[in-house]
């Protein structure tokens, strides 16, 4: 039994780190752009940042799969090159990207709002160069906020279900994540294996929270000892 709940928990531990790294960079990027943009599409951009968080995970999963099946804008680019993304392990990857990606963006988005614009136009004025202004100035005043939202999106990322099931299937060793295998183990009536299983996903999620918990108060009592 405990053999069985190791091989999903593989491919989730495999699935979460790499979207989770993907979800990091790519939030930050969309959400200093937006932190700063101030165009006349500013709300639909935003929204369709945020549109995956909303929408059920069925719906997700669909225009996951008219983009990357076989008849799809990206999955034909793909299948030229040899290349097949539904019911593969990438197909996991995309999955909790998407759904996770909205909580990184928001999160971290509201991080870039509160940097003080007057210090790094001073940097700028000094010589500094907008890569150095980003890493030196910019991202040591938002860098609370960007660890909240990575631990957040890895927490969705690791809960990922529907969209997920409809991309990558359930290839055990290969899609089968924590969440598909309790869902079809609770179908097939192996209730010890789910149960182990959902325990599983219960202490890293816990131990997540945790862990963001630990980062605010470590965060909120270091500003309080700078005032």
């Amino acid at each position: 039994m405990i053999e069985a709940s190791l091989s999903p928990l593989w491919v989730s531990i495999k699935t979460v780190l790499v979207a989770t790294a993907i979800t990091f960079f790519l939030g930050i990027i969309a959400a200093r752009w937006m932190a700063r943009y101030s165009g006349r599409f500013k709300s639909l951009i935003d929204g369709l940042f945020i549109l995956p968080m909303v929408l059920p995970p069925t719906v997700v999963g669909f225009g996951l799969l008219m983009l990357f099946g076989k008849n799809g804008p990206i999955g034909m680019l793909l299948d030229n090159i040899g290349v097949t993304v539904v019911f593969s392990w990438p197909a996991t990857v995309i999955s909790a990207v998407v759904v996770s990606f909205p909580l990184m963006y928001m999160s971290a988005r509201g991080g870039f709002e509160q940097v003080d614009i007057d210090i790094e136009d001073a940097a700028r004025t000094l010589g500094a160069s907008e890569w150095k202004v980003f890493w030196t100035v910019t991202m040591p005043q938002a860098w609370p906020a960007v660890v909240s939202a990575t631990i957040l999106a890895f927490a969705r990322a690791l809960g990922e279900f529907g969209a997920t099931l409809m991309l990558a299937g359930n290839i055990p060793g290969k899609t089968t994540t924590l969440p598909v295998a309790i869902y079809f183990n609770i179908q097939a009536g192996h209730m010890d294996q789910a149960l182990v299983q959902v325990l599983i996903v219960l202490v890293i999620s816990f131990a997540s929270l945790a862990a963001l918990a630990y980062f605010k108060g470590r965060t909120k009592n270091a500003n309080t000892i700078r005032v």
